[in-house]
């Protein structure tokens, strides 16, 4: 076959420096000293059976190992031995200066003025697909957001609902999504039940927010704009739905896990620009892809899975980025690999049209 241009669809570069100061708690300050003490918690925490705190908790490891006393260049750099020397990545910055967990040291005007120095780096910038962040409803963010596409070159926009704001936030839809709909950009959101959220959300709250279905406005209103829910309705719900099942009797049941809520959403053919990735998803590899195999032969589904793989949160996981998109390729086949890592971003980042 011809040569296969992989387009990783979902990594990240930013460092300690754009971590709240007392994320994810006060009390934890110390640990971020002593990642190795971090990773140690977690451990215990999963133990004792609480879940959401250890992944919390290991994340707050990942940020501490990988993004300490490093720039955005150089956690990029640490990706790229996995992949062939062609490989593109979409960088995704964040802002959580409004999380509630005290300053970042450095805010998002400054991660985007580093990210663009990246994309524009002689070696590495080929290979550099950078978005834009936004919080909507911070003083100044639809302005920086909109430095990042004029100025900057930015090619897109990472939201995060787990911080405290709806997909369809008035500013979202009144000044965002028709500015992305003109130029032809496309929108990636979180959509797992994990990660960071807003300290004052409750775990109900940030759901509710990141729900797949709190998309269904945003479609609705803009059909033309190309929205990636990311990680395929996240971890918990791939394997609630592999050792669980769904009841076939019970309506509510496909909604209420995201795995089956996007499936849905993708066969009704109602949404021309919707998109998922497998970003961390994936990582479990052995028990969830025979599962995505069986997903991809439906054509509607095919032709919008992206290949993402989280990076650098993927680095707590026992297989490698190496060893993953290699399995992927041997278990799907170069065929629809090359689908969901070189047709599908293509289509996704506006670079072909959706029939090519």
């Amino acid at each position: 076959m011809s040569h296969l241009r992989i387009t990783n669809c979902h990594i990240h570069t930013f460092t300690a420096d754009h971590v709240p100061r007392w994320y994810p708690h006060p009390l934890l300050t110390p640990f971020k000293a002593v990642p190795t003490l971090a990773k140690g918690l977690a451990v215990l925490l999963d133990l004792v059976g609480q879940e959401r705190r250890a992944d919390t908790v290991h994340r707050l490891y990942k940020f501490q190992e990988t993004g300490s006393g490093v720039g955005q260049e150089e956690v990029f750099a640490s990706i790229l031995p996995f992949y062939p020397g062609d490989t593109r990545f979409v960088v995704l910055p964040m802002d959580m200066s409004q999380m509630g967990y005290g300053p970042v040291r450095e805010d998002i005007a400054a991660q985007h003025d580093g990210l663009a120095r990246l994309a524009a780096h002689p070696l590495y910038g080929p290979q550099v697909i950078p978005f834009a962040t936004l919080v909507p409803g911070k003083p100044g963010a639809v302005a920086e957001f909109k430095r990042a596409i004029e100025d900057l070159g930015f090619r897109g926009l990472k939201l995060y609902p787990r911080l405290g704001y709806a997909p369809d936030h008035p500013q979202l839809m009144e000044e965002v999504y028709p500015y992305l709909a003109e130029r032809n950009l496309p929108v990636l959101s979180h959509c797992a039940r994990g990660g960071v959220a807003g300290r004052n959300l409750s775990a109900a709250e940030a759901d509710w927010f990141t729900d797949p279905r709190a998309f269904i406005p945003v479609l609705e209103a803009f059909p033309d704009l190309r929205v990636n829910l990311a990680h395929f309705g996240g971890l918990a719900d791939w394997q609630a739905y592999v050792e669980e099942g769904i009841d076939p009797h019970d309506p509510q049941a496909r909604t209420e896990n995201w795995l089956a809520a996007i499936l849905d959403l993708l066969r009704s053919g109602k949404y021309p620009g919707l998109y998922t990735d497998i970003s961390y998803t994936v990582f479990n590899f052995t028990a969830f892809l025979p599962f995505l195999r069986v997903f991809l032969e439906d054509s509607r589904i095919a032709g919008k899975v992206l290949f993402g793989s989280d990076y650098y949160m993927t680095k707590q996981e026992q297989l490698s980025e190496r060893a993953v998109c290699f399995g992927l390729r041997d278990a799907l086949g170069e065929g629809l690999f090359r689908q969901i890592a070189e047709t599908n971003p293509a289509r996704w980042l506006g670079e072909r049209a959706p029939g090519d």
